[in-house]
């Protein structure tokens, strides 16, 4: 089963969970699979199970500070993409990063820490942050999660190591939901980049109505390697 399988398998779980404990909120656990969680209200129905192991050192490498030339390209993949995204933001000490892009999407500037937009057919779009953050890679993993669990009452996710040219760094994948009829899915690539000028967080994130045809490889290539220049 690839990683986006078990990931749809989340979402069924995720909606039964929204029918059978709409009193109830999920809550994130590493594996994907949400549980009710206890809201303390008399005569609410809940599920406890045991603490969710801890993700958020998942993809965690010893950060390198060591003094880097101005204008250097610190991770290049072997494979160059057919159609790169340029994002960049206005901080010029924040690192630039060029995104694979799939066929036949769009491409268009950000403003503040947002790099840029990607958007494709059926509601699927990307888009890409490069924020400073003072958190070292497992607390600023840890509360980039959080955020995404805090989009929906309902929600799942499932986090992967998935470090970068010694960069540390995450995969996430997951959904969520308000309702049955309006579930989400994402795939997030989070990297935590060490500059001569501090900590920036870099991250992809693409979404698209659960079930939406042609999303698994769009995510895949989006969630994968990206070149990074420290200017």
């Amino acid at each position: 089963m690839t990683h986006l399988e078990a990931m749809t398998r989340s979402v069924s779980v995720v909606l039964a969970c929204l029918v059978l404990a709409a009193t109830a909120g999920c809550v994130r656990t590493s594996a994907g699979n949400p549980v009710a969680a206890d809201t303390g209200r008399p005569g609410t129905s809940t599920t406890k199970t045991a603490p969710a192991p801890d993700s958020s050192g998942f993809g965690v490498v010893p950060t390198s500070r060591a003094p880097i030339p101005a204008d250097a390209v610190t991770c290049a993949p072997e494979q160059k993409p057919r159609v790169g995204f340029v994002a960049k933001v206005a901080d010029a000490a924040a690192p630039v990063i060029t995104v694979p892009v799939p066929d036949g999407w769009s491409m268009q500037s950000g403003s503040g820490d947002i790099g840029g937009y990607l958007k494709g057919p059926q509601g699927m779009d990307s888009t890409i942050s490069i924020a400073p953050t003072a958190l070292e890679p497992a607390k600023a993993f840890d509360e980039y999660a959080d955020r995404l669990m805090g989009e929906a009452a309902v929600s799942s996710i499932s986090v992967l190591p998935a470090e970068l040219c010694q960069y540390s760094g995450q995969k996430m994948l997951g959904a969520w939901s308000d309702t049955p009829q309006n579930a989400v899915e994402f795939v997030d690539r989070v990297v935590h980049i060490w500059t001569n000028a501090g900590n920036y967080l870099v991250s992809v994130h693409t979404t698209a109505p659960t079930g939406t045809t042609g999303f698994d490889a769009a995510a895949e290539l989006l969630a994968g390697d990206f070149e990074i220049l420290l200017p």
